[in-house]
């Protein structure tokens, strides 16, 4: 009876698991494929660079602003699985739609759609596995499983919108992405209709929790690691919108430029396994100080070397830019007491992905004015502000 009990647990975990890494994978490629189509959409509709960072900002943004909405509307009405197949469906209907769409204003709407479908991901997927595995090994590795699912599909979906591009056009790559999304969703709800709806512990207490959000003052430490996180999530964002119109300038054409954002992304996934061994081995700081450097450096690389170099440079420009960020929220646990814990990893995520969000476009309105260049150095030198805020993170680490 206990091991057929214990074999129905693992096999519904696994099928969470499956059902929440395609829902990352689809997620995050279809956010990142976006990269490809900005130089495309600045040439067609003559947009400015401060049009094209708001375009980026209107997708995260709205992704960012309703991740703890999505909570709240899981935990009180709908559920976690039908919320999560509902923003997948969203995301995957405004990427098909915006094969027909027709001018900036269109794409901007659709861009919010995406941003909210998206907004359900992360929250309810990272929830829904962590009940599926109650053992915290077990857990651990999922939860990991789970993050390389996404770089993935940074990795992949990107790579194909290129291809797809250089053989038909930015419209039809479009439409076969939203399709390929909606076919997902009817494969997570295969994977998790037979799922019971988890049941609500204790209401009060989580909606207490949730207010705590907003309420909760932290500490120092933790407001220090949340702004080192703010301005790498900044750095991340601003420049890889500007990233493929650097490579234009340099003669790179599109299939050339998702190569490029191809072996950024698979530099991110190798970052996060290479800066945790690094902060295991020489301490966290150390590591931070290490990689917000080598970002610097990276950037100026690729704004001033050829092309060939460039392509060298960019997998190691992906372990500076993604790896710092897996160290920064997997501290997050050592800053607040295991009480405080949920409550900091909403505050560091909206923080830091609200900040990845607004950045496209005060950086496209400095791009405007002063030009890309000078706005590609400015963003490599605001990742060097992290440096004091460290300071304060002395001796908080073991």
């Amino acid at each position: 009876m206990n091991k057929s009990s214990d074999s129905k647990v693992m096999t519904t975990g696994r099928k969470v698991l499956f059902a929440g890494c395609l829902a990352h994978l689809i997620h995050d490629g279809l956010s990142d494929m976006l990269y490809i189509f900005f130089p495309i959409w600045q040439v067609q509709f003559s947009l400015t660079f401060a049009e094209i960072g708001l375009l980026k900002t209107l997708f995260s943004g709205s992704l960012a602003g309703f991740q703890v909405p999505a909570g709240f509307l899981a935990s009180r009405r709908m559920g976690e699985v039908k919320l999560l197949l509902l923003g997948t469906l969203l995301t995957s209907a405004a990427i098909f739609m915006l094969g027909w769409a027709a001018a900036p204003m269109v794409i901007g709407c659709l861009l919010v759609i995406g941003g909210l479908g998206s907004s359900t991901q992360h929250p309810l997927s990272s929830s829904l596995i962590s009940s599926a595995y109650p053992d915290k090994t077990e857990r651990r590795t999922a939860l990991s499983t789970f993050n390389v699912a996404g770089d993935f599909g940074k990795l992949l979906l990107p790579a194909m919108t290129a291809l797809l591009i250089a053989q038909y056009n930015w419209m039809t790559a479009s439409r076969f992405l939203g399709m390929l999304g909606l076919m997902s969703v009817v494969v997570i709800f295969l994977m998790t209709k037979n799922m019971g709806q988890p049941s609500s512990m204790n209401e009060k207490k989580a909606e207490t929790a949730a207010l705590g959000c907003f309420a909760w003052k932290g500490n120092q430490s933790f407001w220090s690691l949340s702004m080192i996180g703010v301005i790498d999530s900044a750095t991340r964002m601003g420049f890889l919108t500007f990233f493929p119109f650097l490579l234009q300038e340099k003669g790179a054409q599109v299939s050339l430029v998702g190569f490029a954002l191809s072996l950024v992304f698979a530099g991110g996934a190798a970052g996060k396994y290479i800066c945790g061994k690094l902060a295991t081995k020489f301490g966290i700081l150390r590591t931070v100080v290490t990689t917000e450097m080598f970002t610097t450096l990276c950037i100026l690389g690729i704004l001033f070397l050829p092309l060939e170099p460039v392509l060298l440079l960019s997998p190691l420009l992906g372990v500076a830019l993604n790896g710092t960020s897996s160290v920064l929220y997997g501290s997050v646990p050592e800053l607040v007491s295991d009480e405080q814990c949920k409550q900091a990893f909403a505050i560091f995520y909206t923080a830091t992905i609200g900040s990845g969000a607004v950045s496209p476009f005060l950086y496209g309105l400095a791009s405007d004015m002063v030009g890309i260049k000078i706005a590609v150095i400015l963003i490599a030198f605001v990742v060097l502000l992290t440096f004091p805020l460290t300071l304060r993170l002395r001796g908080k680490f073991i």
